[in-house]
């Protein structure tokens, strides 16, 4: 059996009159993130973390943000074309582990509609998907409220005859 694991990471700052969509959710908050799609940093992490196991590159190769295609993207339909690639390479997810890092607002109170959105895209148990939050304790971009991070692990294994 191949067992693969990749490693993503995503930034987006705030910026006022956005939504805020992380993990596929809606959060109230008075600000969202800035980015050529919805900015979901969870996803677009995930995304890379799912792209990088496969050795099938990066968000910004398939999605490019000087395509305007992609422009105001729905996040959760980049992370089903990322699934529909890495099915077609021969491979399924395993499990997928992703950390929040913000300041603000507090989103653990989403995390279960979070890995619920996670699992109906990827199409996987939503027991293989962990959300967890932490803040940078004041330090940084994300500590001054200027942003929001993403990190995120995907393990894949091959499908069965690839």
């Amino acid at each position: 059996m191949t067992v693969r694991t990749g490693i993503g990471y995503d930034v987006h700052r705030f910026e006022v009159g956005r939504p805020l969509v992380l993990g596929g959710v809606t959060i109230p908050a008075r600000r969202g993130l800035l980015g050529h799609s919805d900015a979901d940093v969870l996803l677009h992490a995930i995304a890379d973390a799912i792209l990088g196991a496969a050795a099938l590159g990066d968000i910004g190769q398939h999605f490019p943000p000087t395509d305007p295609t992609w422009a105001g993207a729905d996040s959760r339909d980049l992370l089903r074309r990322v699934q529909t690639l890495l099915n077609a390479a021969g491979y399924r997810v395993v499990n997928i582990d992703a950390t929040i890092i913000a300041e603000a607002p507090k989103v653990m109170p989403y995390a279960t509609a979070m890995r619920e959105c996670i699992a109906n895209c990827l199409g996987i148990d939503t027991a293989e998907v962990s959300v967890k939050a932490t803040t940078n304790e004041g330090m940084g971009f994300v500590g001054r409220e200027e942003g929001i991070a993403a990190l995120a692990i995907a393990t894949i294994t091959a499908t069965v005859g690839a």
